[in-house]
């Protein structure tokens, strides 16, 4: 038997209901319901309808999840689950199911930060993260630049979007060329076919003056407004669409800011290993460009497999695992989710601490 912690992990931010269960560093079991195609007609995730999938997909999912592993749940260390950043309705439910477990089976709980959960998923392929390391998450309600000193308790936030997260851009973007939700595959994709170079749209606080006053942080609103503006001129003139292009140029501008400054912040404080987590991790663009720029400025990337980058339960029991092994205080029964839950708190302990 191994002494590495044994940690079931409940995921529930958004609109994905995951469950996994690590051991160490070993992941044995990875099960995901999802409810996108109950969004698609709306072109986005709706809150309430993510909740009821929630509520419904949980107990099988959980069972799933330890059938997958070939254990039951008195033989889990802890159960550690989201409770923040992210849909307040859909975290409800997740850490509800969470403290429900956890007091039937008299496990120790963790209520944990779904930003730092999407950094330590990667120990499961990668093994322990170095220290210091930086975390490039880029996702559909996140873009973000973070220090990570200590995944048990030191994430220092250095630069995050002030508007549209690259992932929000994404979607819009594609329904504006007519894709389906969410658009970030649709639009990987067609841009596979386009010339990143034939539509020069604009790199949002790459200006000398921003990056004066925003160096780590991101805007792909202006992007966005952009886009849409290019094509309408297009059909006012009565031209065609180049569809292909359009995502291709929209992509490159995207990846262009997000590996441009993440190489930028990586050098500015000494550090040599990126960390690339979220959903729009995923993305191939983003994956070979954060690749090459980064052996040019001696850096070295840790990108999990796409499977691990969207929303799951295993980065959460990753993440519980981390925070058992490093003898870390569990959280009370008594903790409340927090749908703007700071970076800089790893994990909930008390209800006085999470409430502020």
């Amino acid at each position: 038997m191994s002494n590495e912690p044994l940690v079931l992990g409940i995921e529930t931010s958004c609109d994905e209901t995951g469950v996994g269960i690590v051991r160490g560093h070993t992941l044995l079991a990875d099960a995901v319901a999802t409810s996108v195609d109950q969004h698609v007609r709306f072109g986005g995730v709706v809150p309430e309808v993510a909740s009821r999938a929630h509520l419904e997909a949980m107990v099988p999912t959980v069972q799933r999840a330890l059938d997958d592993a070939g254990v039951a749940l008195s033989d889990v260390d802890a159960i550690a689950v989201t409770a923040g950043p992210g849909l307040a309705g859909a975290l409800l439910v997740g850490v509800a199911a969470a403290k429900a477990y956890a007091l039937a089976a008299g496990k120790p709980l963790y209520g944990v930060n779904h930003l730092s959960a999407h950094i330590a998923v990667d120990t499961l392929e990668n093994g322990p993260i170095p220290a210091p390391a930086l975390g490039l998450l880029v996702s559909g309600g996140h873009s973000s630049l973070l220090l990570v000193e200590d995944l048990a308790g030191r994430v220092e936030p250095l630069g995050s979007t002030i508007d549209d997260a690259a992932g929000e851009a994404y979607d819009k973007v594609a329904r504006l060329l007519g894709m389906p939700f969410p658009g970030g595959p649709p639009i990987d994709r067609a841009a596979r076919e386009g010339d990143p170079g034939a539509i020069a749209f604009p790199r949002g606080l790459t200006a000398h003056r921003d990056m004066e006053k925003h160096r780590y942080d991101f805007s792909f609103s202006g992007l966005k407004t952009a886009v849409a503006r290019w094509i309408e001129a297009k059909k006012r003139a009565g031209e065609a669409v180049a569809v292909n292009d359009v995502a291709a140029s929209f992509q490159e501008a995207v990846c262009d800011v997000l590996t441009r400054k993440a190489v930028a912040a990586a050098k500015d404080h000494g550090i040599d290993t990126l960390l690339l987590g979220g959903g729009v991790a995923a993305n191939s663009r983003l994956r070979s460009m954060a690749v090459e720029r980064c052996e040019k400025a001696g850096i070295r990337v840790r990108v999990p497999r796409p499977g691990l980058c969207t929303d799951n339960g295993a980065m959460v029991a990753a993440l519980g695992s981390h925070l058992v092994a490093a003898n870390v205080e569990p959280s009370d029964l008594g903790i409340p989710t927090d749908s703007a839950l700071p970076v800089e708190l790893v994990s909930i302990v008390r209800r006085e601490v999470a409430a502020r």
